[in-house]
C-alpha cells in the first residue's frame, strides 16, 4: 500500500496584533475553511448537499468528500464522514502546562505552522496558499488581527543518514508557486508477527480523541490505537489516493494487537473549545496527551505507527489533532 502526501511549513508576518487562544488549530482550520469556501464556491448561498456542482467542487472535495458508486460495492460507503486529506498542524505549546491563557503576537513576529496534504489533494497546493494569503488579510483571532504570507517551504522527508534541504515553494516577493516532489508512505499489507518482545514509547503531543464503543478513550490500549490508525488509513487510501481497499487481514492484526500491553504511562486529559460557525455555538473538545510506554511483539506494527506520525490519529486531525511520536 502506497499512501502519497506533500507536508509544507508556513511562515507569516504579523502585520496588527493577532491574539490566538491557547490551541490554534481551530482558529487556523476555521478561518481556512471559511475563506476557501469563499474564493471556490460558485454559488454561495447554497448548502453544498443541494448544489448540482458539487461533484466537480474543489470544496465539496476537500471538506465534504463523499463515498462514490464504487464505494457501495466495497462497503466503503458506511462512513458517514470521510477523512479530510489535509492537516493543518498549529504552534506547537506545552499542552501539559496549566497556563491556558490566549497568546498575543505583536506586530512583526512571526508564527510558523504546517500543512499536511494527502493522496489527490496535492493537487490543489496552489488554492491552499492562496486561501491562506487572503485569509490573513482580513485577519485571524478575536480582533481579525491581520497577517501576511511570507513563504512556503516543502518539509523533505528525511530518510536515514541523508538530509535534504527544506525546498521554497513559494515566497511573497515573487508570489510564483514552484512544483516539488511527492512523498511516499510505505506500508506492508501482509501482517507477519516477529514474535519477539520488545517496548515502544509513543508521546502524544496534541490532543488525541478516539472514540472505542461509542465512548472516548482515556486509557489509550494498544489494539485501541491500531483500530484507529487502521480505520484511518484505509479510508485515506481508498477515498484520496486510488480507490483500492487494504487487503490486510484486520482481525489478524487486532488479535495479535490485543497482546501488547501497556508497561508505563504519563498521560493526561485536556479540554479546550472552539466556536462553530456552522453550528452557531461553542464546542467543547478534549483528549489526551502524554507518554505511553507500550511492550510486548510491537515490530509488526512499525511500519503503521510511523505512517500515523504523518497522518495523525483519531478525530479532528484537520485541526492538528492526533499529533504524535514514536520514541
Amino acid at each position: 500500500m502506497i499512501l502519497t502526501y506533500q507536508k509544507f511549513k508556513l511562515n507569516v508576518e504579523v502585520v496588527s496584533e493577532i491574539k490566538l487562544p491557547y490551541y490554534k488549530g481551530s482558529t487556523f482550520r476555521g478561518g481556512f475553511g471559511s475563506m476557501f469556501k469563499r474564493i471556490v464556491c460558485a454559488l454561495r448561498k447554497k448548502e453544498c448537499g443541494e448544489c448540482m456542482l458539487r461533484s466537480k467542487c474543489v470544496y465539496t472535495y476537500i471538506f465534504e468528500t463523499s463515498p462514490n458508486q464504487e464505494a457501495n460495492m466495497m462497503n466503503m460507503d458506511k462512513y458517514e464522514k470521510i477523512p479530510h486529506p489535509f492537516v493543518i498542524e498549529p504552534p506547537e505549546e506545552d499542552l501539559r502546562s496549566k497556563i491556558k491563557d490566549s497568546r498575543i503576537y505583536e506586530t512583526g513576529e512571526k508564527i510558523d505552522f504546517s500543512l499536511i496534504l494527502i493522496g489527490k489533494a496535492t493537487d490543489y497546493l496552489p488554492y491552499f496558499i492562496y486561501t491562506f494569503e487572503e485569509l490573513g488579510k482580513i485577519g485571524i483571532g478575536k480582533g481579525r488581527g491581520r497577517y501576511r504570507l511570507m513563504e512556503v517551504k516543502k518539509i523533505s522527508n528525511k530518510r536515514e543518514r541523508r538530509q535534504v534541504e527544506d525546498k521554497t515553494v513559494f515566497l511573497s516577493s515573487d508570489r510564483s508557486i514552484r512544483e516539488v516532489s511527492i512523498d511516499r508512505i510505505n506500508i506492508q499489507e501482509n501482517f507477519v508477527p516477529s514474535y519477539s518482545l520488545e517496548s515502544i514509547v509513543m508521546n502524544f503531543i496534541t490532543p488525541v480523541r478516539i472514540k472505542y464503543r461509542r465512548d472516548l478513550v482515556v486509557k489509550p490500549e494498544f489494539h485501541v490505537i491500531m483500530r484507529s490508525l487502521l480505520r484511518r488509513i484505509a479510508l485515506l487510501y481508498y477515498f484520496h489516493c486510488g480507490n483500492k481497499k487494504p487487503i490486510w487481514n484486520h482481525k489478524e492484526i487486532i488479535n495479535h494487537a490485543e497482546k501488547v500491553s501497556i508497561k508505563d504511562s504519563d498521560i493526561m486529559w485536556v479540554d479546550w473549545e472552539r466556536y462553530s460557525s456552522r453550528q452557531g455555538d461553542k464546542m467543547k473538545l478534549g483528549g489526551i496527551v502524554g507518554r505511553v510506554e507500550y511492550y510486548g511483539d510491537v515490530n509488526p506494527f512499525f511500519q503503521i505507527l510511523k505512517a500515523g506520525e504523518i497522518l495523525h490519529i483519531g478525530k479532528g486531525t484537520s485541526f492538528g489533532l492526533g499529533k504524535y511520536e514514536i520514541i
